[in-house]
């Protein structure tokens, strides 16, 4: 089976807080029938657009890989390993908490007993935008139990602005919520494990309002100095080749590059990755070989396989990449 760059499907997902047009990413989802929230990049059910899984999901593909595509060290007994997707909030999200591992498979093993870390690239940001990420330290359990009561629990989380370009890393037991006017690129586990302890008394439209999930909050959320927040990248993270460096943890890696009129590798290392098209067009092909070159676009997520040689995005206009790495262990 030749390894070769492959695309995946979208997976467009509605959302009471999300947005009825979702250009400049997709262009043609404009003045849409109901807010869509999440574009799911690699979710189970994205389906493969070419190359030999043709048409297949992902969830259906992601066990039967073998080592050259999946990686030597990946567990293919698991759902694939990272979930990545765009979100376009134009309300805000519910103020809510992730549960780590250790919790899920104790707790949750019928959703999948997965936990949830996450990071979020800002797209783009209308001035005013802002994000909240962890409990203020001085802020104790009885306190933010008060707060949830009365309506303030927004307060007591961590304020910090967003541009586009930052990157927030949100680890699983830190209270945060998403404010409107932007678009954000999610990198994340793939668990949809999400505790609401506070949501606006927002009514969906039938007048109900959505399920919160206070005491499972409780028992996850971490009080004292917040270890999530904005990632501050130093200058050595910094490369010649236009690849900065966002986060390299347990759960996944992440690095941005951006180039123009020229060609970036992406260069095998054993490690399965995830191109994320944040801007611009062009084309990818296969090193090396005379294989097919294929048209890339903003909004796609691309697979390159473990052992491919090396892939390379050739720029029609300036593009940056989000390039989402699977780690050895996942």
């Amino acid at each position: 089976m030749a390894l070769r760059p492959v695309r995946l499907e979208p997976l467009f997902v509605p959302r009471i807080w999300g947005s009825r047009n979702l250009a400049p990413l997709f262009p043609p989802k404009k003045s849409l029938a109901e807010p869509i929230g999440e574009v799911w990049l690699t979710g189970n059910e994205c389906r493969f657009a070419n190359g030999p899984f043709a048409g297949q999901k992902l969830g259906d593909v992601w066990p039967q890989m073998n080592e050259d595509w999946a990686g030597k060290r990946a567990r293919r007994e698991r759902p694939f390993p990272v979930l990545v997707k765009f979100l376009f909030p134009e309300d805000k999200l519910s103020v809510q908490v992730h549960p780590d591992d250790d919790y899920a498979q104790r707790h949750e093993a019928a959703a999948g007993g997965t936990g949830k870390t996450e990071m979020w690239y800002v797209v783009s940001a209308r001035p005013g935008a802002e994000v909240r990420v962890g409990i203020k330290p001085e802020v104790t359990k009885e306190a933010f139990r008060r707060a949830i009561a009365d309506g303030t629990a927004e307060e007591l989380i961590e304020r910090i602005p967003v541009a586009g370009g930052d990157a927030i890393f949100v680890p699983a037991g830190t209270v945060h919520t998403i404010g409107p006017g932007m678009v954000l690129c999610e990198v994340q586990q793939n668990s949809d494990l999400t505790y609401r302890v506070y949501d606006f008394n927002r009514r969906d439209a039938l007048g109900k309002t959505r399920e919160l999930h206070v005491e499972k909050a409780f028992d996850v959320i971490r009080f004292g100095q917040p270890e999530g927040g904005k990632l501050l990248l130093s200058r050595d993270e910094y490369r010649a080749d236009g690849t900065t460096a966002l986060i390299d943890c347990r759960y996944f890696g992440a690095a941005k590059e951006t180039f123009s009129n020229a060609q970036y590798s992406v260069k095998r290392d054993g490690r399965l990755k995830v191109p994320v098209i944040i801007k611009g067009s062009g084309v990818v092909f296969e090193g090396g070989l005379d294989g097919e070159r294929l048209a890339y676009d903003r909004g796609q997520a691309w697979i390159i396989p473990a052992a491919a040689r090396e892939c390379i995005f050739e720029s029609k206009e300036q593009t940056t990449l989000l390039t989402v790495t699977i780690p050895d262990q996942a």
